[in-house]
């Protein structure tokens, strides 16, 4: 407390200083020492608009996140999050719907961090079959399994030293995921068919366009794993949230294309019609920006003219239907059948409770809601569902 006094009295607030003995009584004290010019830190002193700026972190965009084309605030968030991110050395989880850009983000956060000149690898979980997710990020040694011809590398070996990008991380079976745990706490993987374990120096960056909360609760994915994985978290808004994005990744897209056709044969720069933009503007893009970029693509080729018309771009979009975009608003005419439709919508939920909890029906009844895994049963039956040999 004592301590604490004096360097109040020799800041820009000064405190008056007293003592008292049985000697002296009350007195004033003094110490011959200016701690606010001689001791406080440099940044202190500085202007508080300064001070405001560096608080906030980051206003501009590094130019490793340039291809990042926004002007929307929820994008601009999310580049200055990654910004301050990519300076720790710490796993990041990148959470958005598919087509979002998360590859585009994990490689800009690479290179604005201290392993920019170090490998970058790429491995999409969910195109590996289960059986060989083991074998593919951690290695194996020859004859470990049937088919292991010789010694392989797995891809944390790969990437020592650098990064390492784990796409649709959700997608991983559940004793990869132990695996994958264990080589973020303690640094080391040990090859399939291997008892001696290696030591790896590797960032994890990690994405999926999964719910991995949703999977955390029923099993899914370990919880342990995700709050190892989601140290920096980013979570991309889609296309249709993105204000003012659309337009401009429009522009963006059809520039490139035109620049891509030039020297081709019956080439035309192409541009929109005001119509045909509109329609792109107002479209809800499902698939998001890779979806923007092959329907305008498809479009530039099948416009026979210079200008893209709306026919064109209405052409080009693949409508794919979801039971969600039209259970409301069927017609009710001769013939509507009000329990069919409800025994439809049933159907869809109930089997991908199933698929999203492997075909637990305790798991699966639970997040339908349902009080035991008896009722699931029952409702499989009534629905005339496909038997399935559950686990309990």
């Amino acid at each position: 407390m004592v301590a604490i006094w004096i360097m109040l009295a020799k800041t820009r607030f000064p405190a008056k200083l007293i003592q008292t003995s049985q000697k002296g009584g009350l007195e004033s004290v003094d110490f011959p020492f200016d701690l606010a010019n001689d001791f406080l830190p440099e940044f202190l002193q500085r202007s508080g608009e300064r001070i405001d700026r560096l608080i906030q972190g980051p206003t501009e965009t590094a130019p490793h996140f340039s291809k990042i084309v926004h002007r929307s605030e929820s994008v601009k968030k999310q580049i200055h999050l990654a910004q301050r991110i990519a300076l720790h050395d710490v796993p990041v989880l990148i959470l958005g719907e598919t087509g979002t850009g998360k590859e585009l983000f994990a490689e800009a956060i690479r290179a604005s961090s201290e392993r920019a000149d170090k490998p970058f690898i790429t491995v999409n979980c969910g195109a590996i079959a289960p059986e060989l997710a083991n074998s593919e990020l951690f290695g194996h040694v020859k004859g470990a399994f049937t088919g292991a011809a010789s010694h392989r590398k797995g891809h944390f070996q790969e990437a020592h030293g650098g990064t390492l990008f784990l796409d649709e991380v959700g997608d991983l079976p559940l004793e990869t995921q132990v695996r994958l745990l264990r080589a973020l706490q303690v640094k080391e993987v040990t090859p399939l068919g291997d008892s001696k374990p290696i030591k790896v120096d590797v960032r994890v960056i990690a994405a999926t366009h999964r719910d991995l909360a949703a999977d955390v609760a029923t099993g899914h994915f370990r919880e342990d794993l995700f709050h190892r994985l989601a140290v920096g978290i980013l979570r991309l808004p889609p296309l249709r949230e993105r204000e003012g994005d659309i337009d401009l990744l429009v522009d963006t897209f059809l520039n490139q294309i035109n620049a891509d056709a030039r020297g081709k044969p019956e080439a035309q720069d192409k541009r929109l019609s005001i119509d045909a933009r509109k329609i792109l503007i107002a479209y809800a893009w499902p698939g998001n920006i890779r979806e923007l970029y092959h329907s305008l693509l498809r479009a530039a080729i099948w416009s026979t003219g210079a200008e893209i018309q709306s026919d064109d771009v209405r052409s080009s979009l693949l409508q794919i239907q979801r039971l969600s975009d039209n259970v409301m608003g069927r017609p009710l005419s001769q013939g509507f059948d009000l329990q069919e439709l409800l025994d439809e919508i049933s159907r869809d939920y109930v089997n991908r409770a199933l698929k999203q909890t492997a075909d637990r029906r305790t798991l699966a009844a639970k997040l339908l809601g349902f009080a035991n895994h008896q009722t699931l049963g029952n409702w499989i039956k009534r629905l005339g569902l496909v038997d399935r040999q559950l686990d309990s």
